[in-house]
């Protein structure tokens, strides 16, 4: 539904409001920045527009709304009182929620810190601006104190700011604007920010705002820097910091607790514009979790974690993260669930079998975890789907995922069965894709990065004759895990292959052997598995390593000696580990 369009009077200046939504849902009030109109909120907008009234306006200066005759109509004064005008006229019985964004933050900032600002904002969402008071401050301090990582702070946010010396040259800016770069602003935000401009904003409409928009830094920069105020509020604040914005450094927002006690802190993988021109769904849940708290909801966990003063619900170096683990029933899923639960983790397990998963959470529990369980067969996607949609609703969107779930079958490639393939495929290789799909999504959803740990096998790189199915869906896994960590780079999602020897786990109890009869096949599970028990590696030690894979967002893990020799064979002696495949090794 389009907008509908009003006009609100703030002093000699008519703006352009545009609301949707129901007039009775709580009202979220976004503000642009420069040099941008009211349609870059569009995804957010629409977004929000479900369960809120959300209005926007083109600020003084930009699209339908009045322009100033001079820079003194720029004052921050004055777009706080545009601000509240707004405010008042849209929804004059109960306080609204401002979100912001660029110079939208900047001027926000002026009327969140007004002393009577509670009484018409009821939540500010602040992204890519800072209070410029506040940032007077904090050049303060650092040049007082000028340490190593104060005066390395100073440089970067210099050079984010390379921009604002140029807007204060005498009929550079707005010339440039005029001239060129408002036909050229396309290209720019392709190619600086990865994102294509909102269509609806000529460039010939776009350099006259642009170019009286200068007037903004003009007016207020040197005098607030210079001059800092005292600017504190009582208004919740939840700052969205974008760590790859090209032109406010995510260190501005250090020391704003001292401003604004009622602080949440957040991170977005975004740049600038990225953040509203991409990820608009994500940046709207941030919102709508925020907004829904201000209004007396329960905290999404997420926002748990992000109040200052609060932090992880739990102790620990894993303390408030979420962690999934496929077949956590026994062996190296038991032992990294136990592992992650001890380190402050809340668990989310599955299993096809429900006594071991069930024995899993009673450990995790004593060693003071909260764990949720699912029986869940990896090899069904439905059912992988909707124990991530569970975990998703009861926790929260997990952090890590370990998919896990395995089987073991020995088969020279003639001898085994398609049955036998296919059900070797469905769990190792399918299960993981499953897990890989369902948990992936809501990662990229989220926005806030997060690591996924696939179980391969030294056997994805050691050929072996008799392992045909078995050493295939492992090196299938390897690989996949190769190209998606290509794809989820950019997300700030690592992910991992890890990959174990001999390791002593149940595994070989229920490994399945190609063309023996039952007796024959229990006979060759008792002697695996007492060779295995022999080999004395426990799958303790692999649980480890994956912690550590987590930390260090490393590739690639080979565990136990035997997996490490192969790794580097399989690179720098090929011939030799195909002829050892040949004989049976």
């Amino acid at each position: 539904m389009s907008p509908r369009r009003t006009r609100v009077q703030s002093g000699d200046i008519s703006l352009a409001v545009y609301e949707q939504g129901d007039p009775h849902a709580p009202t979220v009030l976004l503000v642009h920045g420069y040099p941008d109109t009211h349609r870059v909120w569009d995804d957010i907008a629409a977004e929000l527009a479900a369960d809120h009234h959300v209005v926007r306006y083109d600020v003084r200066g930009s699209g339908a709304s009045g322009k100033p005759s001079g820079t003194d109509g720029y004052r921050l004064e004055l777009l706080a009182e545009d601000l509240f005008a707004v405010a008042k006229a849209t929804s004059p019985d109960r306080p609204v929620h401002v979100v912001a964004h660029d110079w939208g933050s900047i001027q926000a900032w002026e009327a969140v810190t007004d002393p009577g600002a509670a009484e018409h904002i009821a939540s500010y969402t602040t992204m890519s601006g800072p209070c410029l008071d506040h940032m007077g401050h904090w050049l303060r301090r650092r040049m007082r104190r000028p340490t190593p990582r104060h005066l390395k702070q100073l440089a970067s946010q210099g050079l984010h700011s390379w921009y604002i010396y140029l807007f204060h040259i005498p009929v550079l800016a707005p010339a440039a604007w005029r001239f060129g770069l408002a036909r050229g602003w396309g290209t720019v935000l392709r190619a600086f920010e990865g994102v294509t401009p909102r269509p609806g904003h000529p460039h010939k409409t776009l350099a006259g705002d642009a170019a009286r928009g200068v007037r903004l830094y003009r007016a207020n920069m040197l005098p607030r820097l210079l001059h800092p105020r005292q600017r504190p509020t009582a208004v919740p604040v939840q700052v969205i910091t974008l760590t790859k914005d090209n032109y406010v450094s995510p260190a501005l927002t250090e020391g704003l607790e001292k401003w604004a006690p009622k602080l949440w802190r957040r991170e977005l993988p975004a740049t600038h514009w990225s953040a509203l021109l991409q990820k608009g769904p994500v940046v709207a849940r941030m919102i709508r979790e925020f907004t829904a708290h201000q209004e007396g909801a329960p905290a999404a966990r997420s926002l748990v974690e992000a109040q200052h003063g609060r932090g992880p619900a739990r102790d620990g170096e894993f303390g408030g993260k979420v962690v999934v683990v496929t077949g956590a029933g026994s062996g190296i899923g038991r032992a990294t669930a136990l592992a992650f639960g001890e380190r402050g983790a809340s668990l989310a397990l599955c299993d096809v079998s429900a006594e071991g998963l069930e024995r899993t959470a009673e450990l995790a529990r004593l060693l003071g975890a909260e764990v949720t369980t699912r029986r869940v067969d990896v090899s069904d996607g439905k059912e992988v789907a909707a124990f991530a949609a569970a975990v998703a609703a009861e926790l929260g969107v997990p952090d890590i995922v370990v998919n896990n779930a395995g089987i073991g079958h020995s088969g020279t490639f003639l001898e085994t069965t398609e049955a036998e393939w296919q059900r070797v495929l469905d769990v190792n290789l399918w299960g993981v894709i499953h897990g890989c799909r369902a948990f992936g999504e809501l990662m990229k959803e989220r926005g806030q990065g997060g690591h996924i740990v696939n179980l391969s096998s030294a056997a994805a790189y050691l050929p072996s004759k008799m392992l045909a199915a078995y050493a295939t869906s492992k090196a299938a896994v390897f690989m996949l895990s190769d190209c998606l960590r290509a794809e989820l780079a950019a997300e700030k999602i690592g992910v991992s292959a890890v990959c174990p020897g001999i390791v002593n786990t149940n595994i070989t109890r229920t490994t399945t052997f190609s063309g023996l009869s039952a007796a024959e096949e229990a006979a060759k599970q008792k002697k695996f598995t007492g060779l295995y028990a022999r080999r004395g590696f426990p799958p303790e030690k692999v649980a480890t390593e994956i912690l550590a894979a987590v930390r260090s967002r490393k590739a690639v893990v080979p565990v136990t000696v035997e997996s490490k020799v192969a790794r580097l064979a399989s690179r720098f002696a090929p011939a030799a580990v195909r002829f050892g495949a040949r004989i049976g090794l």
